[in-house]
């Protein structure tokens, strides 16, 4: 039997967080600049947090082992952090329902995770194509260090939501912008779809409308190409960060004791990111 996971891996991961943010509470725009600004050092130290690299660990010296389907089922920690890594790690329960998206591969339209909506299965068995592969499936790169990359993505992203979910919706965007070529696949992703939103200034009740309606406001409202220009998604992401801050301030308590004030006003760097806001351009 393979060993569990080790418990309370949200813990360390929380105090490693706090770590990389330094003292003090950061604006959501901030704190995503503090993240990306070496965004290499800042995956480079989850993979320091002791429980995940314990867990990479095991996997790195474990998955060349797994030469089918029943043996990516049967270890716990292997199908664990194969499936946080593609975004899947609430869906670890459902095991029957991803072993048929793994049993039946993705080489016809008619396959299971071919006609899911949510892309992240294809992506799954796209990595762990037993289907085609068989026993050669986790010898390919994807399968090992392209695993570890994206679990070390994961849970940076995640680190960042345990303290601001404003962040965490930043860096995801920023991950998947480069795919994104049409309105559809932003509707279809709630994140996504609430990033967008968020710096269209658009009020929640418009996720309600009709859908073809918000394609078409979204294809008339953005330039889809901005996306997979660097500079200008950053301005995007800028746009989003401020404008989340505003919708939800961060509370500085050491400002509040300092000042013996207990209102609550825009910092100064959150002004100065509002002021440079540029939507497209």
């Amino acid at each position: 039997m393979a060993p569990d996971r080790p418990p309370s891996l949200r813990c360390d991961q929380k105090a490693c967080a706090y770590r990389h943010r330094g003292s003090g509470m950061l604006t959501t725009y901030t704190s995503y600049l503090q993240i990306t600004a070496d965004l290499p050092r800042s995956i480079e130290q989850v993979g320091e947090q002791p429980l995940v690299a314990r867990e990479t660990e095991y996997y790195r010296d474990n998955i060349a082992n797994v030469k089918s389907i029943d043996d990516f089922m049967a270890d716990r920690r292997i199908y664990e952090y194969a499936l946080k890594a593609h975004g899947l790690e609430e869906m670890s329960y459902a095991k029957a329902f991803i072993r048929k998206v793994l049993t039946e591969g993705i080489e016809t339209d008619s396959t299971f995770a071919n006609q899911l909506a949510d892309k992240r299965y294809k992506a799954l068995v796209e990595t762990f194509n037993f289907f085609r592969n068989g026993e050669s499936t986790t010898i390919f790169t994807k399968a090992q260090q392209g695993t570890i990359d994206k679990y070390m993505r994961q849970t940076l992203e995640e680190d960042a939501g345990d303290d601001n979910e404003g962040v965490r919706l930043a860096l995801y965007f920023q991950r998947k912008a480069e795919e994104i070529t049409e309105p559809y696949q932003i509707l279809a992703d709630t994140a996504l779809s609430t990033v967008v939103r968020t710096a269209l200034s658009l009020p929640d009740e418009f996720a309600l409308t009709d859908v073809d309606k918000q394609a078409e406001f979204f294809t008339q409202s953005l330039d889809f190409a901005d996306f997979q220009d660097p500079e200008k998604l950053e301005r995007f992401l800028q746009r989003f960060t401020s404008l989340w801050e505003v919708a939800n301030p961060t509370v500085d308590t050491s400002n509040v004791l300092l000042n013996g004030s207990s209102g609550f006003g825009i910092s100064g760097d959150l002004l100065l990111s509002i002021n440079n806001l540029k939507l497209g351009g």
